[in-house]
């Protein structure tokens, strides 16, 4: 059995982002993209536009000093332009560190990346991790 090419993306993306590769991440990326992030830390909200995506992307790194790393545990698809990826993600920021599970939401469309909903297993810490001193 083939993997599903909307899986496919999904592992590309994960791969590209646990390398710095914000070109190839790019690339799978509709121009108009946008990015959920949940919470109400310093970097929380809405991301618009591919550009916006990959500079919080980069955010994420510098806060963290680089030690940001996403484990993918699987990727479900629909077959209708969605896929949920689930994973866990560590970090650190000074003195502090956080290990998470969480998830992505995917909408792709035309076999490129429209739209992602990042979920959290714990808001509350998520928040205190990135508005942590750094």
């Amino acid at each position: 059995m083939s993997e599903h090419p909307d899986s496919a993306l999904v592992r590309q993306g994960y791969d590209a982002f646990g390398r710095g590769d914000m070109t190839t991440l790019g690339s799978l990326m509709m121009s108009d993209c946008a990015y959920h992030l949940p919470g109400s830390s310093q970097v929380s909200g809405h991301y618009k536009g591919r550009d916006n995506v990959l500079s919080l992307f980069g955010r994420l790194h510098e806060l963290t000093g680089g030690s940001l790393r996403v484990d993918l545990d699987g990727v479900f698809v629909d077959g209708r332009g969605h896929a949920v990826a689930a994973h866990k993600w560590y970090a650190e920021r000074e003195d502090r560190g956080i290990e998470m599970r969480g998830c992505l939401l995917f909408t792709i469309v035309g076999g490129k990346i429209s739209d992602i909903d990042e979920c959290v297993e714990d808001i509350d810490q998520t928040d205190g991790f990135w508005d942590a001193p750094g």
